[in-house]
């Protein structure tokens, strides 16, 4: 069961009368929001546990799509960092990431977030704060210079979440034609 925290002066979240900077408003991705939760490495399991969050939040079912990404997730090369959120052990969050180490020409170790989903059920709660914050602090251990994603430019809710959380425009332009 999560519970809302108490809020102390200027709304400011409190645990046990200590303020809590780990909230999206806090200081930075080293703040503890990943300690309200358990947060763990994506296991093949968790395919039917994220496959029912992402078809709550988009209303169809991408089972294709979550199988492959387990797929790579479990037996690709390269460094994947995906993660879930359980409460009453079991999963009602998950971000999905991987690490590449240059493209286009470019040499840097470069984060590629792709996939995040929280039960609308758990919303609010800072679910999804927790599981960036933990993605980060781990590709932090990993010396990983950047992280990066895409999202389209009318969906507010996940733009205003990155603003909140420090990410800013990248100065790339990214085409595409269809064929």
């Amino acid at each position: 069961m999560v519970i809302k925290p108490e809020l102390g002066n200027n709304n400011q979240p409190m645990d046990a009368g200590i303020p809590d900077y780990s909230y999206s408003d806090g200081d930075d991705f080293e703040a503890l929001s990943r300690d309200e939760f358990p947060i763990r490495s994506v296991v093949e399991k968790d395919l039917d546990a994220i496959i029912r969050i992402d078809k709550k939040l988009n209303g169809r079912d991408r089972r294709d799509y979550y199988t492959a990404k387990m797929n790579e997730v479990m037996s690709e090369s390269g460094i994947r960092a995906s993660l879930v959120a359980e409460v009453d052990d079991h999963v009602v969050g998950f971000i999905m990431a991987r690490v590449d180490y240059g493209e286009y020409g470019r040499t840097e170790s470069t984060a590629v977030f792709d996939t995040i989903g929280v039960d609308p059920g758990f919303g609010h709660y800072g679910i999804a704060s927790a599981l960036l914050s933990q993605l980060l602090a781990n590709l932090d251990a990993l010396h990983v210079d950047h992280v990066r994603t895409n999202v389209s430019w009318n969906n507010i809710p996940l733009l205003s979440f990155l603003d909140r959380n420090g990410f800013e425009p990248a100065q790339q332009l990214i085409l595409s034609k269809a064929i």
